[in-house]
């Protein structure tokens, strides 16, 4: 079982450095209890904290604070539970130089992100990722939003995080599937610049994925050009989560439209067999889905797929190549709809 690897180990603390906005990210076991300290350093006199954890298992704050249980999922990632958790902070005082706390998976972290973001233009929020997807991708980086009916994302802010605060402790709970949606994302890092990570224990993959991250991050805070690379087997991941409703877990979209990348750039000439073959060899290395779910029309997953934001006018994929990964803009579809039809099928993950 993947708990086995959770071992305590030495903390890790990896830089995000953007000028004034810069912070650190704390990766180990106990890390939570920071917490106190991180909010006295910002100065707060209040905080609310967003909790997928008992209301008892959250960290001391140092300073009155407001619990709101967290409504964790897809489903509840929308505009009504932003604008829910600003009418909370507004009943409870909380004012311009307080603090938000998130304390939960993805999509905590991403709306409990946006309501800070939002809420008196922008109050200082600090993350406590409680799943691996989290701690690897969702926390770090200041990409906050929430989905609108038409797509994933599609409403949102950049809004970097005051401290990140990653405790493994946290992972020890995780039910199975938590295991393979954090995965995922640690599997696509292969292919963006972070080496092979099979094999490491977690808190090493963890830091590995996230020191990634923030070199991608520094160099390209705004989504202009490099950070596009973290989007890699996303194009795919998020249709298949959006046809599915979100049946398919976002690591686990993830995970196959990484498969699917390899796939569509051998098929465009951009790699070889053997690249190809490696992108399905790191998946399932992983024990992650590899096939599309059944059922699924190609036009359906093409017309989720036209949505994503990297796309202007065209289908566009990050796609591994003889320079490394790079987006890819105005991919023929004929090639995408031929490369789908190719890609083996299964029912969809339990």
């Amino acid at each position: 079982m993947p708990v086995d690897n959770v071992g305590v180990a030495a903390t890790s603390t990896i830089e995000v450095a953007l000028g004034d906005r810069s912070y650190a990210v704390h990766i180990g076991s106990g890390v939570r209890h920071r917490l106190a300290s991180v909010v006295a350093r910002l100065g707060a006199e209040r905080v609310a904290v967003v909790s997928a954890r008992p209301a008892e298992s959250t960290p001391e704050t140092g300073v009155p604070t407001l619990f709101v249980p967290a409504r964790d999922g897809e489903e509840n990632k929308n505009l009504a539970w932003v604008e829910e958790l600003c009418r909370k902070f507004a009943a409870f005082g909380l004012t311009r130089g307080d603090a938000v706390v998130s304390c939960g998976g993805g999509t905590t972290t991403d709306a409990v992100g946006l309501a800070a973001a939002l809420y008196h233009r922008g109050v200082p929020v600090v993350h406590m990722p409680t799943s691996l997807l989290a701690q690897v991708d969702a926390s770090t980086g200041g990409k906050t939003a929430v989905n609108l009916p038409a797509g994933k994302n599609l409403v949102g802010v950049y809004w970097q995080p005051s401290e990140v605060l990653c405790d493994t402790d946290y992972l020890r709970t995780l039910p199975a599937r938590e295991w393979t949606n954090g995965y995922g994302e640690i599997a696509r890092c292969h292919f963006i610049g972070a080496g092979d990570l099979r094999g490491l224990p977690l808190d090493e993959q963890i830091a590995a994925s996230v020191r990634r991250k923030a070199e991608i991050v520094t160099a390209d805070e705004r989504d202009t050009g490099l950070r596009h690379l973290l989007n890699y087997g996303h194009t795919l991941g998020h249709a298949l989560e959006r046809a599915t409703d979100f049946a398919i877990k976002h690591g686990e979209g993830v995970a196959i439209g990484t498969v699917f990348a390899g796939r569509l750039a051998h098929a465009l000439g951009r790699i070889d067999e053997a690249r190809m073959t490696e992108h399905l060899d790191v998946v399932s290395g992983y024990g992650l889905p590899t096939a599309l779910p059944i059922g699924l029309a190609a036009e359906t997953l093409i017309g989720l797929m036209r949505l994503d934001k990297k796309a202007v006018g065209g289908l566009a994929f990050v796609l591994d190549g003889p320079r490394g990964a790079e987006l890819v803009r105005d991919v023929p579809a004929h090639v995408v709809v031929r490369t789908l039809a190719e890609m083996p099928v299964a029912a969809l993950p339990v």
